[in-house]
């Protein structure tokens, strides 16, 4: 039957019934069920190449300091290791030996904060648990100076390892 403007019969009427929204509801929720977990895992991935990357600046920054106190640009006592004592001394610089200006050197701009840190109120230095060149890989403590960083964060990554021995 064809539908006519001046028609106010039901077959002419047009419109959804309950059983179709209802239908369409189910169809929504189950595709939402099976892309929520997909997006969780990409942000908790996100989070590990976060967490990769401010390992390797930090390492990478530790090593530029070590090899600058080898060279000779930052006076070190003997008996010390050649690595900072803190890791701000990465970001405030220490004073070029080597350079008559006086410039410091500096390592970092910023020092990256623990991805999965749980404590907000902490500055980004104390995010991470340190590791000092008297310290075995297996226990590490805290000491004169900082060799290593590991993230303090519970749990382990994707791959099965703990966040701690990345």
């Amino acid at each position: 039957m064809p539908y006519h403007s001046s028609c106010r019969c039901t077959a002419c009427v047009a419109g959804f019934t309950i059983v179709e929204l209802l239908v369409t509801l189910v169809i929504i929720g189950i595709l939402a069920s099976a892309v929520l977990p997909m997006a969780e895992l990409t942000v908790h991935r996100a989070r590990e190449q976060e967490l990769r990357d401010a390992l390797r600046q930090i390492r990478t920054a530790l090593d530029a300091y070590k090899r600058a106190g080898d060279e000779g640009h930052i006076e070190r006592k003997v008996d010390e290791s050649g690595y900072p004592h803190t890791l701000d001394d990465l970001t405030k610089g220490v004073v070029d030996a080597k350079n008559p200006s006086g410039l410091p050197l500096r390592f970092l701009r910023t020092i990256p904060r623990d991805p999965f840190a749980p404590d907000d109120d902490i500055s980004a230095a104390k995010s991470w648990g340190l590791r000092s060149y008297a310290s075995s890989h297996e226990d590490p403590k805290v000491g004169r100076d900082v060799f290593d960083v590991y993230s303090a964060a519970p749990g382990a990554g994707l791959n099965g390892v703990r966040y701690r021995d990345w």
